[in-house]
C-alpha cells in the first residue's frame, strides 16, 4: 500500500473530484447510527480518501441528517474507511418516521462528497510492459 508522504506533494495542483469517481460505498443502519462503509476502486485512491474524507468532512457533509458524533474506522488491507454517523436515522428502522430509516441512501450521498485528487492520480494506470522476447534464427 502507498504510503501518506508522497499525498501531500501531489496536491499542489488538486482538482475536485466527487467521491463517486474513485469510490464505491454500502450503507445500513444500526439501530439509530448510520453505517457507511467507503472503498477505493483503487489501491492508489486509499491514501487520498484517507486524508481527506475525515470524521469532521462527513460530520460537515451530512449537516441536518447527522445529530451525533462520527466515528471513523480504518480498513487500509481493504483500501476502506468505515464510519458509523451517531443519531441519524430518528430511532431507527422500526420506530422512524424518516423515508430512509435504515440509512440506506447515505452511501449515494457520501459519494457525492467532493474532495482535492491530483490530476495524475486520476489518470488511468498504463498496461504491463510485456516482457521482450528475442527470435533466434538458426
Amino acid at each position: 500500500m502507498a504510503g501518506t508522504a508522497p499525498v501531500k506533494a501531489l496536491f499542489y495542483h488538486a482538482m475536485k473530484v466527487q467521491l463517486l469517481k474513485i469510490c464505491h460505498a454500502r450503507s445500513g443502519d444500526k439501530g439509530d447510527a448510520a453505517n457507511i462503509g467507503l472503498i477505493a476502486r483503487e489501491e492508489r485512491f486509499y491514501p487520498i480518501i484517507r486524508k481527506s474524507v475525515t470524521r469532521a468532512e462527513v460530520k460537515k457533509h451530512f449537516k441536518g441528517i447527522c445529530f451525533g458524533p462520527v466515528e471513523r474506522f480504518e480498513l487500509p488491507n481493504l483500501w476502506a474507511l468505515n464510519f458509523l454517523l451517531h443519531n441519524t436515522l430518528g430511532g431507527g428502522g422500526t420506530v422512524s418516521l424518516k423515508h430512509d430509516a435504515q440509512g440506506k441512501t447515505l452511501a449515494a450521498a457520501l459519494l457525492r462528497m467532493t474532495i482535492d485528487v491530483p490530476p495524475s492520480l486520476l489518470r488511468p494506470n498504463p498496461p504491463p510492459k510485456k516482457k521482450k522476447t528475442s527470435m533466434r534464427s538458426r
